[in-house]
């Protein structure tokens, strides 16, 4: 099989030599040019065959955004991996690359102690990412279960409950999805909504805040023991799992900083299993695009007490990892693409519900935030 070919967009020449001579010990990769802007990026891309691009979002000239902007005009599917820094402002920039259409990202190892610490870092999560974007030099796409091969489960289709919390696993090509999801849920959306996605600390907080911006409900980050309200999304931050507790007539989210779950902290499992402690069958899982298979343990807790389990097809995600494990599990009751979800969503929770337009949701007081 060919190596999967890369384009680097770097500013910094010491990078650029790093990248190129950590990508190419793999035998499955290989550099086919560098640039040190975006506007030479764009003028080289034009004269390389190429797999998948790795850019750096803050350079001085045409920086990755308006490279960006211009090779999703020209090269829609070529895929995009963000390699940026850890900082607010990195995480801002990566967060609104993600919006106009890159495929995922990877912060650069500025918190990493050794040199020889920041090479495997970037061997384990840069050279990962791409495989997962770039599957088809070493491998056939495994085949996708059709809707009617995943059988809806007796208890679900027969006796659906009724929906008091949402919550969503999702993990690479998570914010782009997102950016789509939640923006589409109505301002009188009766329930709360969690959601788990792997990322830093300082994304998460980014993350939150674009989805706030651009949503009617309201987005925040659940750094600290927050009460879960109808119309309200808490996102987990980064570093930490987040836990659904209840207290007498109270639940609230809490963010929990212990042992990683599957590599990941936060972990969909964690949020997963709270839930089906605390809302039992009246829980809808939502596992989206992401590698791994992050959230299958917990969908299994959530199908034990009767909830409903919707994942995202193959289609339509980055990397059909997570979403694919629940699937091949048969703990799914339907797959559908992410332009769907939304409506999907909204059916299941409005479902036995009579809430007249307009109606103010309603919700408990002596919030802790």
């Amino acid at each position: 099989m060919s190596a999967i070919r890369v384009f680097l967009v770097d500013d910094t020449a010491t990078v650029r030599h790093i990248l190129t001579q950590i990508l190419e010990e793999d035998a499955d990769l290989v550099v086919v040019g560098t640039a040190s802007d975006g506007r030479q990026g764009l003028e080289r891309l034009r004269r390389v065959e190429t797999d998948l691009v790795v850019l750096d979002v803050e350079m001085p000239g045409m920086g990755g955004l308006e490279m960006l902007k211009e090779l999703r005009i020209s090269d829609p599917e070529l895929p995009v991996l963000v390699f940026s820094s850890i900082t607010e402002r990195g995480a801002m920039v990566t967060i609104e690359a993600l919006s106009l259409g890159a495929n995922d990202y990877v912060p650069k190892p500025a918190m990493v102690g050794s040199a020889a610490e920041a090479r495997e870092y970037i061997k384990t999560s840069l050279i990962g990412k791409i495989k997962a974007l770039v599957p088809r030099p070493r491998q056939a796409a495994p085949q996708t279960p059709s809707i009617a091969e995943i059988s809806p489960a007796p208890r679900l289709s027969s006796h659906p409950s009724r929906v008091d919390m949402v919550v969503i696993g999702v993990s690479m090509g998570g914010p782009k999805a997102l950016g789509e999801l939640i923006p589409a849920l109505p301002a009188d959306f009766p329930v709360p909504v969690l959601v788990v996605q792997h990322m830093p600390a300082v994304f998460t907080r980014a993350l939150a805040k674009r989805l706030d911006d651009h949503s009617t409900l309201t987005v925040k980050e659940c750094d600290r023991a927050m009460l879960v309200k109808p119309g309200q999304v808490l996102l987990a931050a980064g570093d930490y799992h987040m836990s659904v507790e209840k207290h007498e007539d109270r639940v609230t989210a809490q963010p929990l900083h212990g042992e990683p779950v599957n590599f990941c902290r936060p972990a969909v499992d964690i949020l997963f299993a709270s839930a089906a402690r605390v809302y039992g069958r009246n829980v809808l899982a939502v596992v989206m695009t992401g590698m791994g298979q992050d959230g299958l343990e917990g969908c299994r807790q959530l199908a034990q007490v009767g909830a409903q389990i919707i994942v995202q097809d193959q289609a339509s995600s980055a990397v059909w990892g997570m979403a694919g494990s629940v699937a091949r599990a048969d703990l799914a009751e339907i797959q559908l693409p992410l332009s769907q979800l939304a409506s999907e969503i909204q059916r299941r929770v409005y479902r036995g519900r009579q809430i007249p337009p307009g109606q103010p949701l309603s919700s408990t007081e002596g919030s802790p935030d």
